[in-house]
């Protein structure tokens, strides 16, 4: 390399750095150039190291398929699918901070192709289309309302699979409970006592802060985390970590009788 090359490429390699730090701080990891935009994670490399134990659990040729990021934050897991083929990604955030790191990550490794755009998980129907893959990671304990955002995402853009990740806490144990919950225990004409149980599905709900984020509103246990899925239209095919959940859409129980919740916004459900 020529003297010039080494200070086209040091002023380059500036100038990234001072557009990373621009957008710091990242809760993504990524190394950008040999740059990485959070190195002091107090997770460590995240979420890279987290993607390496299930990454296995998705197709690993995805050609010709379409992925929506839900909560794309900087972008990894958009990448991590134009990797291995997908022709449409399109990551959505309500953050603008989060899309202008993914921008700039998808950039600096030259991945051309990867859409981003500012959008809740709650008007997801306004996208007006169903993709082969939904990522919806790190996303439900942030929630207000996580059960109807479960929902819209069935009802509106899950065409096939989703990947599922969710903080849990409390037990990992799943108890096996009755479709028909009886008001009473008909032995003891108490409440019954399955509710007690660890592995009873139970939406732990923070009220304040849980590690230093106010925004961290929920804690399911495994149980709940597959009952709430179920209950939204979705089946469990694998569990490749403890709190990750590879999902195929399902009928949506009770479907029958009528919308499962209230649908804010209307989309084309084709």
């Amino acid at each position: 390399m020529s003297r010039d090359d080494e200070r086209f490429a040091d002023t380059r390699s500036a100038s990234l750095r001072q557009r990373i730090e621009a957008l710091g701080p990242w809760f993504h990891n990524i190394d950008l150039d040999g740059i990485a935009t959070a190195p002091d994670h107090f997770l460590g490399d995240y979420p890279r190291f987290k993607f390496a134990q299930f990454a296995d659990a998705i197709p690993a040729d995805l050609t010709g398929k379409s992925v929506l990021d839900i909560g794309c934050n900087a972008g990894f897991y958009s990448v991590e699918m134009k990797r291995r083929g997908a022709e449409r990604v399109l990551g959505i955030d309500s953050d603008d901070r989060y899309l202008a790191q993914a921008r700039l990550a998808t950039e600096a490794l030259g991945f051309t192709g990867v859409e981003f755009a500012k959008l809740s998980v709650y008007d997801v129907a306004t996208l007006g289309e169903r993709f082969d893959l939904v990522i919806f990671m790190g996303v439900l304990y942030h929630l207000r309302h996580p059960l109807l955002a479960l929902d819209l995402i069935r009802e509106h853009v899950a065409g096939d699979l989703m990947l599922f990740q969710t903080l849990q806490q409390g037990s990992g144990a799943v108890l096996d409970v009755p479709s028909d919950h009886p008001f009473f225990d008909p032995a003891t004409g108490e409440p019954p006592a399955f509710f007690d149980d660890p592995g009873y599905p139970k939406l732990h709900f923070i009220e304040r802060e849980f590690a230093h984020d106010w925004t961290n509103w929920w804690a399911p246990n495994a149980a709940c985390s597959m009952a709430m899925l179920r209950a939204a239209g979705f089946t469990v095919e694998r569990t490749p970590e403890a709190d990750v959940y590879l999902c195929r859409v399902a009928p949506v129980p009770y479907a029958k009788y009528g919308p499962a919740a209230v649908y804010p916004v209307k989309g084309n459900t084709r």
